[in-house]
C-alpha cells in the first residue's frame, strides 16, 4: 500500500509539472486548461497504448512457440506458476543483454528479451530475469512505469519546443500575451531534470520488490544476482539505445560514473540488488518449486 501511495504522489507531481509548464508558457487560465487537457490525454493514451509504445520505441517482434520454444515454454511455465494470464513473449533485435516488461495489467501485458540476453544467460539465470518482469506485471509497474515515462516524455518534449521557439523566435513578444517570462525560462531549464528525477523514483522504487517478487517465485535468487552482475557488464560495453524516457522498463540500465552514474540512473545499484537478494536466500526455504 505504501508503494501504491508513492506511485500515485509521483505521478500526480508529474502532472502537475506539466499543467504548471502550460500554465508558464501560454499564461492564464487558457494556459491552466490546456495543461489539465494535456496532461489528462497523455495518462489516458499512455494507460491504453502503454505495450504498444514501449515495444516499438524498442522495435521488439512477437515470437510464437515454434519461433522460440525454450524462451516462450520458460514464460508459461512461470506465469502458470504465478497464478496470471501468459503475457506475448517477445524479442528485441539487439546483441545488447536486457530485458523489459509492459501492459497496464496482467491480461494486457508482454515480455520482451533482446537477442543478447538469450546468447549469454544460462537457463537459470534467464528464469530469473523472467520471473522479475513477471513481477512488475503482477504489481502493476509496468503501467506506472509507462504512463510515467509518456507523461516525462511529453514535458521534455515541451520544454524542447520552448527552448527552440526562444531561439528562432527571439524572444520578442507583446506583454500583455503568453506567459510568465520566468515560468518559460525555468521550464527550459528545470522542467526536462524534474521530470527525470520524478521518473527514476518511480522506477527505483518498484526493484527491489520486483527482485525479491522473482526470488519468491523461482525460489532461486542466487540465480538472478548473477544475471544482474552480468547484465551489468555487458550493458555498460553495448548499451541498448533508445528514447531515454522508456529506459526505466529495463531490468538494468547502468550510467557511467560514480556520482552521477548514481544520481541519475533509473535503477538502484547493482551491488545492493545483489545484496538484497543473497540476504532473501537466507530466508527462504531451501526448496524450490
Amino acid at each position: 500500500m505504501a508503494n501504491q501511495l508513492k506511485t500515485v504522489a509521483l505521478l500526480a507531481a508529474l502532472s502537475g509539472l506539466l499543467i504548471a509548464i502550460s500554465y508558464w508558457i501560454i499564461g492564464g487560465t487558457g494556459g491552466l486548461i490546456v495543461g489539465i487537457g494535456l496532461a489528462a490525454v497523455t495518462n489516458l493514451f499512455s494507460w491504453y497504448q502503454s505495450d504498444k509504445i514501449a515495444l516499438s520505441v524498442y522495435r521488439a517482434q512477437p515470437v510464437s512457440e515454434s519461433q522460440a520454444p525454450g524462451l516462450y515454454r520458460m514464460v508459461q511455465r512461470l506465469s502458470q506458476r504465478a497464478n496470471i494470464p501468459m503475457p506475448g513473449v517477445y524479442i528485441v533485435p539487439s546483441q545488447t543483454a536486457n530485458a523489459f516488461a509492459t501492459g497496464r495489467d496482467p491480461e494486457h501485458a508482454a515480455i520482451a528479451v533482446t537477442e543478447g540476453i538469450l546468447n549469454i544467460l544460462p537457463e537459470d539465470e534467464l528464469e530469473g530475469v523472467i520471473a522479475h518482469e513477471l513481477t512488475h506485471i503482477i504489481n502493476r509497474d509496468t503501467l506506472t512505469q509507462a504512463v510515467a515515462a509518456t507523461v516525462a516524455g511529453a514535458i521534455s518534449f515541451l520544454a524542447q519546443m520552448v527552448s527552440y521557439s526562444l531561439w528562432f523566435g527571439g524572444g520578442s513578444r507583446n506583454d500583455n500575451r503568453g506567459g510568465n517570462p520566468l515560468g518559460i525560462l525555468l521550464t527550459v531549464i528545470l522542467a526536462p531534470l524534474a521530470a527525470t528525477i520524478i521518473q527514476l523514483a518511480i522506477s527505483r522504487t518498484r526493484e527491489f520488490s520486483a527482485d525479491a517478487g522473482s526470488a519468491r517465485l523461482t525460489g532461486n535468487p542466487r540465480a538472478l544476482a548473477q544475471a544482474l552482475q552480468r547484465l551489468e557488464a555487458t550493458a555498460k560495453q553495448l548499451p541498448l539505445n533508445a528514447n531515454p524516457a522508456f529506459e526505466p522498463l529495463l531490468i538494468i540500465n547502468p550510467i557511467s560514473g560514480q556520482f552521477l552514474g548514481n544520481l541519475f540512473s533509473s535503477h538502484p545499484a547493482t551491488e545492493a540488488r545483489v545484496a538484497a537478494l543473497l540476504k532473501l536466500e537466507q530466508q527462504l526455504p531451501t526448496t524450490a518449486y
